[in-house]
């Protein structure tokens, strides 16, 4: 099943129909003790909406906090450390990748966070600036992996090279983080062969980069980050947890404003987001 969230509330989505779902709030379904058993009940007591698809989709938040979890596969890892060999912090990123201890760190707020056709933005202070497609957990109060989105961890990657200090200044702006276009609702892992591939299109023509990779190829396990997260953390509302990037363009690439990032993780779907840089007010 499907859960989105909608400017016209929650659906859930199963075997093709959509149904409403009583509880508009969104916090309230991420902390409920069954959701899956909760959305299972209100597709066999309801039937299908026909209202659906007039709504516009929104991001699939409440009052979450986003998380991340860097190098956690080896081309990110190869990646980071290149881009910071003259800072001297390459080293940094291959101790992280084989530590115990993951990489942890705060992505974005609700309020920072761009829903599915919206805009992210790269910011005006960056000349090297790129997408990051992410399989993205989310997690509910009591630390439970209870669902799955597709993220965008949208990078500022010369900063971050510059000093790895200045990763909360390269990852962590408005419009950094897309999510969408819902919630897969399940406690199961997914499994390894899962496909996470993304597009860049430019000027409304052929694509400018484009990669794929698996779940296989991602080095932790994502319980673990979870129980990472939570270890001296509490999250009334839950969270999410966006766990790494195994696909990284070229360095000549950067981002430009126009551009239409398009991330599709089989089986949750596709987020599309057209690139914008400025004020706030242009990326809403």
């Amino acid at each position: 099943m499907k859960l989105y969230r909608t400017s016209d509330g929650n659906f859930v989505e199963d075997g093709g129909n959509y149904f409403r779902v009583p509880e508009s709030n969104f916090d309230a379904l991420v902390g409920h003790e069954n959701l899956g058993a909760y959305l299972r009940a209100v597709v066999e007591a309801g039937k299908p909406a026909a209202d659906f698809a007039q709504a516009r989709l929104e991001a699939p938040i409440g009052s979450q906090e986003v998380w991340a979890a860097g190098v956690t596969y080896f081309r990110s890892r190869s990646a980071r450390m290149a881009e910071s060999k003259d800072a001297g912090g390459g080293d940094f990123y291959d101790r992280v990748y084989t530590a115990e201890r993951p990489e942890l760190f705060f992505k974005a707020t609700a309020s920072r966070v761009a829903g599915p056709g919206s805009n992210v933005r790269i910011r005006s202070d960056a000349k090297w600036s790129v997408p990051e497609p992410e399989l993205t957990l989310l997690i509910n109060p009591r630390g439970q992996i209870i669902g799955y989105t597709a993220g965008n961890d949208m990078s500022s990657r010369d900063i971050e090279g510059e000093n790895p200090l200045y990763l909360p200044q390269a990852k962590v702006y408005d419009r950094s983080c897309a999510l969408g276009p819902c919630i897969l609702v399940s406690g199961d892992p997914l499994p390894a062969t899962t496909p996470i591939q993304i597009e860049i299109r430019r000027g409304g023509g052929n694509a400018v980069f484009s990669g794929a990779t698996t779940l296989a190829e991602l080095k932790r396990k994502p319980a673990d980050l979870a129980a990472y997260l939570f270890r001296e953390n509490t999250f009334p509302f839950g969270a999410f947890l966006m766990t790494g990037t195994g696909i990284v363009p070229p360095d000549d690439f950067t981002l430009a404003p126009g551009d239409k990032v398009r991330i599709t993780i089989d089986p949750i779907g596709t987020l599309e987001n057209d690139v914008v840089q400025g004020p706030l007010g242009s990326a809403v």
